[in-house]
């Protein structure tokens, strides 16, 4: 036997009484005793049977019939079952939890009883006057709790905005019949509790689940959990983690989590029933409803129905909370980022193994932005790569699991690439690479400079990095944020003009603004190239044209003042980007022509040393002769490639006067024997 169920079984007992009083009163006022078609339903020997064999649990007390009068006159504290230990009464408990009547019991049990002894269907059946009627009537309910079936206060224990229909602890069937006719069934997961079963509800499976708290309770948690909130918003900063902060605020007041995938609720067509059901399953269990992420587009309906019961509901999300959601006020607490202790102490816990070199975890981390769950995922997913290659847990394998943790929504509205290439690559002045080390310092310690030592106080700003790369065009702009996000162990997000702009008035803005909240998300670097397409500058309205286009601008000032992230904008006419932004940018890098020295460097570097080469190869004269950037003698270099490789030969000097020549034709440059010198014929 359960436990718990023995109480509830002594409470079904006396629904037996009824029963049988309800069988003595209905032979007493039948008109036709003698109906020879009774049979073909329900005889009354097969009821007296069944009444007097009691098998199961509902087994007569020692007496048989004659002690009826004794059993029906039993209190509530009548002994158990013969031979059932006594356990926690559940049907109690959930009265106390979900605010029932003895009236809301008596009904609960009456409906209940078919699922726990099948001779109670032959009594519905025969009390029904119905053999396929199995199932108790609300009149026939209402009777059984020694009720008239004409008593408005207890019908309305039945409709709705009684507990027992909106928690959905007992299910009201045929809402088209009369409403004495309507059948009375208790769902499978609540029978099942109420008799010590603890299985969670099955149409739950993939939108809740269990959570414990793990890990030290983040900052707020045990006032939160003091608060006795009915419900509460925690709305996220970047870092700062909506669900711990709920988990740990339940645990401190005792109780289990329930944690609901809202968009996906939301998207249900039964949304509005699987809410009941979330709220019923809170009630059972004790537990509380961690609810998010939010997104505002949910229906009235969900929450309205989330926020029906007495367990607390604990939402969270990005959004700003909107009063209009629900009629009950929320208690909103900002959700801020882990400290540098406090990352590095979960850090500490979730990696309790040796790492390589006595690495500092939350040290060789410090640029990713990421919240105590998500840390734990990273240094899960870390172990498992260090594991599969036989090594201790290193940065390189913390970082790769950090990377995990990135939503993946801003790859629809930016192409993702994984560096592949390192501060070596690069081929620049001394005084330019400085500001790109100076731009990476920045994104390392920023939470430092900006959250501990607050040196960017008030007004609303972000504590992101804004860089602006200006050079003409294949000076090594793209390549050196590559090299920063790569030296980072971040991704580099290069933003697609294609999917920003919109000549529509106010597109623009709102493509932006979906970059921006996606990029909130992810431990990358945005790059915005050809960044004077979007950042242009203000200028004086004369028409409706500049009009908006100066709204665009204004809109994009105030929204990198508020950016959290790691933005690089690059540009070959900075003289075209509004003077606004230069004062909201924190490294301005200037990308010059190389120089002769420097394109000697590259071509050097782009033909690499897996390339055969001729010994004719004169890479003194490639970079005296021909005043190209790095990105087209990265081009010229590869056309080369191909042409040595068609040939069956190394590269040589005709395959590579031959590329300069197709490369200053893409430029509109002429061929002169100035520059091509003794190789002009070679420049076909």
């Amino acid at each position: 036997m359960a436990e718990g169920s023995a109480a509830l079984l002594r409470r079904l007992q006396r629904v037996e009484l009824a029963v049988r009083a309800a069988v003595a009163a209905r032979r007493e006022a039948d008109p036709q005793p003698d109906d020879p078609f009774r049979g073909l339903y329900l005889s009354d020997e097969a009821v007296d049977a069944a009444l007097a064999a009691g098998r199961g649990p509902f087994a007569p007390w020692p007496g048989g019939p004659a002690d009826a009068s004794a059993r029906a006159s039993a209190g509530p504290g009548a002994s158990p079952l013969p031979g059932h230990a006594e356990g926690p009464d559940r049907l109690a408990a959930l009265a106390r939890a979900a605010g029932l009547t003895p009236l809301d019991e008596a009904l609960l049990l009456v409906a209940l009883a078919p699922d726990v002894d099948s001779r109670f269907e032959l009594f519905y059946g025969y009390l029904n006057d119905d053999v396929t009627r199995r199932r108790p009537s609300i009149g026939l309910a209402l009777r059984l709790s020694g009720l008239p079936e004409a008593a408005a206060p207890a019908r309305l224990r039945l409709a709705a905005g009684a507990p027992l229909v909106d928690l959905a602890l007992l299910r009201v069937d045929s809402p088209d019949r009369p409403v004495l006719s309507r059948g009375l069934w208790v769902p499978d997961r609540v029978g099942g509790w109420l008799l010590g079963a603890d299985a969670p509800e099955p149409s739950l499976v993939g939108l809740a689940e269990p959570v414990d708290a793990a890990g030290p309770p983040p900052p707020g948690a045990q006032r939160l959990g003091r608060s006795g909130a009915r419900l509460a918003y925690l709305r996220e900063k970047a870092g700062g983690s909506g669900p711990a902060l709920a988990v740990a605020a339940l645990d401190h007041a005792g109780r289990g989590a329930l944690a609901v995938d809202l968009p996906r609720l939301a998207a249900d067509p039964q949304a509005a029933e699987l809410a009941t059901v979330l709220v019923r399953e809170a009630l059972l269990t004790g537990a509380g409803l961690v609810v998010g992420p939010v997104r505002g587009d949910e229906p009235w309906a969900v929450w309205s129905r989330l926020t029906a019961g007495k367990a607390p509901v604990l939402a969270y999300g990005s959004q700003p909370w909107d009063p209009a959601w629900t009629a009950l006020t929320p208690v909103q607490v900002d959700v801020e980022p882990l400290s540098a202790a406090e990352r590095a102490e979960v850090w500490r816990t979730a990696l309790p193994g040796p790492l390589a070199g006595g690495l500092d975890p939350a040290a060789a981390t410090a640029q990713f932005v990421l919240g105590a769950p998500a840390i734990r995922r990273a240094a899960s997913v870390a172990a498992q790569l260090a594991a599969a290659a036989g090594e201790q847990v290193g940065a390189a394998h913390l970082r790769a699991g950090a990377r995990t943790q990135n939503a993946a929504g801003l790859e629809r509205l930016a192409r993702r690439i994984v560096p592949e290439v390192g501060w070596d690559d690069l081929v620049l002045p001394p005084a330019t690479l400085s500001l790109l080390h100076e731009l990476a310092g920045r994104a390392r310690h920023r939470d430092r400079v900006l959250r501990e030592w607050r040196m960017r106080p008030g007004g609303g700003r972000g504590h992101g990095v804004t860089a602006l790369f200006a050079g003409d065009s294949g000076t090594g702009k793209t390549m050196s944020a590559e090299v920063v996000a790569g030296s980072l162990g971040l991704d580099l997000y290069t933003v697609n003009l294609a999917t920003v702009v919109d000549k529509y008035v106010g597109e623009t803005e709102k493509n932006l603004e979906r970059i921006f909240g996606e990029a909130a998300g992810v431990n990358g670097v945005l790059l915005f190239d050809e960044a004077d397409a979007i950042f242009g500058k203000r200028s004086e309205v004369r028409d409706a044209h500049d009009r908006y286009a100066n709204i665009e601008s204004a809109y994009l000032l105030q929204r990198m003042e508020t950016f959290d992230g790691l933005a690089v904008l690059a540009t070959n006419l900075r003289a075209n980007l509004d003077e606004a932004f230069t004062r909201r940018l924190d490294v301005v890098v200037d990308f010059p022509v190389p120089d002769e020295a420097a394109r000697r460097a590259l071509w050097d570097r782009c033909l690499g040393d897996r390339v055969p080469r001729a010994p004719d190869v004169d890479l003194g004269f490639l970079a005296g002769a021909f005043e190209l950037a790095g990105g087209h003698i990265r081009s010229a270099a590869v056309t080369a490639g191909y042409l040595a490789a068609g040939a069956g030969r190394p590269v040589g000097m005709a395959e590579l006067i031959g590329a300069v020549g197709r490369e200053y034709r893409k430029l509109g440059r002429l061929t002169l024997e100035s520059e091509f010198g003794p190789y002009l014929g070679l420049a076909v």
